[in-house]
């Protein structure tokens, strides 16, 4: 009999149009951590599978523990499994950012939700479940009192500072069918792992449910570590998913100067802001291998920025994403259409500075309000039945989930006027910028007499 079953409940749309898979970070961490203090874990992604095959290997393994993560798009497979699994023999177990935002949701299929990084807190429940005692003592959960049926949370659990203590059990990912997929994608091989944990900054629609404002790092030493332990699996590149990889230009340039003097050959891409990167270190982090920098723009008007709490503007978008070229990098953005506050004149600005900087991929979305954030508490009383079951669909980014200014179909149009305008001046350039021109003055004129 296995401990505990840990479950990615992702499954693969029939449609998936998507470029970038990769797998949970957040229960390869767990699986080690439980590995190496003598847990008999098995990991399942879903990512390649059906349910199906899932429930099937569930039941072979007949764990004492069920561990599902539930996040953004895949909470109702994570409920359905839940149903599924329970019997009087486990321990249904929901960790990630839903059930640390709302653990009431999840508790009425689970009997533990995990509130925060799971690690310790995983390790403490089977310890508890192999004693057959309590669990009521341990900190950083929460469940439903049987006496009197409420909701009840322990006492928080710290977060965990020593990083490099750290690793996932890549040993337990389908490699090989991540490696294919991203091959498809993308002509080479790529996979995530994480130099940091939190983010201090405070943007209105950011939920950072799981590990919060609190920032650390792990050391130079582990993070190329890591690396190289990624290119042992036959991964050509690296996908640094840090919410903010750039926050320090010193600990960036230690990471870079460390893969230069162990000449490590190693293709890698990270998330930065804009007012956290200047050419110094982009040049820096082109030599040790960076290849493809992410950039949260999310808006071309500075007032807009001021509502999203970005702490950010517009000049300090446009310095970043040059200074990155100007070091050789390939750069790519990320903006936010119809946020609360906004008028057609700031979105048009958004999609005229989308394809007025020098960027070689850009996505467009529509504001969603997870639980948590300040963006939620301005529209909470204004949701769409299209929220609760957005993940049915899958198209969260797409779907306008509450009441606007702008219809749905108002911003599917400037999200693909945005996408034209940026494939036409990429293609055209000033040799026949009329071309672009036209096209953009024409749909400025449409969107503005848009409902």
């Amino acid at each position: 009999m296995t401990d505990i079953v840990l479950i990615y409940p992702f499954f693969r749309p029939e449609k998936d149009n998507s470029s970038f898979r990769f797998p949970t970070l957040g229960l390869g961490y767990i699986a080690a951590y439980l590995h190496k203090n003598g847990i008999s874990v098995q990991l399942i992604d879903c990512t390649f599978q059906t349910p199906n095959d899932v429930i099937k290997q569930v039941n072979t393994l007949k764990p004492k523990v069920i561990g599902i993560q539930c996040i953004l798009g895949s909470e109702h497979h994570a409920m359905d499994f839940a149903r599924i699994f329970k019997n009087p023999d486990n321990i249904l177990v929901a960790g990630g950012p839903y059930p640390t935002i709302d653990p009431g949701r999840f508790l009425k299929a689970f009997d533990i939700a995990v509130i925060g990084e799971g690690e310790e807190t995983t390790l403490e429940i089977i310890q508890k479940v192999r004693k057959n005692e309590d669990f009521k003592s341990i900190t950083g959960i929460a469940y439903i009192d049987n006496e009197n049926g409420k909701l009840s949370h322990t006492e928080p659990r710290k977060c965990n500072h020593d990083l490099d203590s750290l690793n996932p059990m890549r040993s337990l990912y389908p490699n090989a069918l991540y490696q294919k997929h991203n091959q498809d994608q993308f002509g080479y091989s790529m996979t995530s792992l994480i130099a940091t944990r939190g983010c201090p900054f405070k943007c209105d629609y950011c939920s950072r449910a799981v590990s919060g404002n609190l920032y650390r790092e792990r050391s130079k030493e582990s993070v190329v570590n890591e690396m190289e332990e990624i290119l042992s699996y036959g991964y050509d590149r690296i996908w640094i998913a840090d919410d903010v990889f750039t926050l320090r230009k010193k600990y960036v340039k230690d990471i870079c100067q460390e893969i230069i003097d162990r000449r490590l050959k190693c293709e890698w891409e990270c998330l930065s802001r804009v007012d956290t990167l200047d050419y110094e270190t982009a040049q820096m982090m082109e030599a040790a291998g960076c290849r493809r920098i992410f950039f949260g723009i999310e808006s071309g008007n500075n007032d807009i920025l001021l509502k999203m709490k970005k702490s950010v503007t517009v000049e300090q978008s446009i310095l970043a994403v040059n200074a990155a070229k100007k070091a050789n990098l390939n750069t790519g953005g990320f903006f936010i259409l119809g946020y609360p506050g906004e008028t057609d004149e700031t979105i048009l600005q958004t999609l005229k500075l989308s394809s007025s900087l020098p960027l070689d991929y850009i996505s467009f979305a529509f504001p969603y309000p997870f639980p948590g954030t300040g963006l939620y508490e301005k529209v909470k009383d204004k949701l769409l039945p299209e929220y609760s079951n957005y993940s049915l669909n899958g198209k969260a980014k797409h779907r306008l989930v509450f009441e606007s200014d702008f219809s749905e179909k108002k911003l599917k149009f400037a999200l693909l006027k945005g996408t034209i305008q940026f494939r036409l001046k990429r293609r055209f350039g000033r040799r026949f910028s009329f071309i672009y021109k036209a096209f953009e003055s024409m749909t400025n004129w449409i969107l503005r007499k848009m409902k």
